[in-house]
């Protein structure tokens, strides 16, 4: 299985805003998603690459930075 991954650096509510869009992302995709966290951010990943880019494009709709 490829892993399409996100790292994101929010915590709270912001955190918890995106986990949720995460899984509403995923489901309507019918993947799978999961978090890692990695030094302090969160890995947000995806089994495809599309729902990662979707991913990315809802962090930038709420001002939340992300990387690869």
């Amino acid at each position: 299985m490829t892993e399409h991954c996100l790292t994101i650096n929010a915590a709270g509510r912001q955190l918890d805003l995106l986990r949720g869009e995460a899984s509403r992302l995923a489901k309507g995709s019918k993947i799978d998603w999961w978090i890692e966290r990695v030094d302090g951010s969160t890995r947000f990943c995806f089994e495809e690459a599309k729902a990662k880019d979707e991913f990315a494009q809802v962090c930038d709709s709420f001002g939340i930075p992300s990387r690869k």
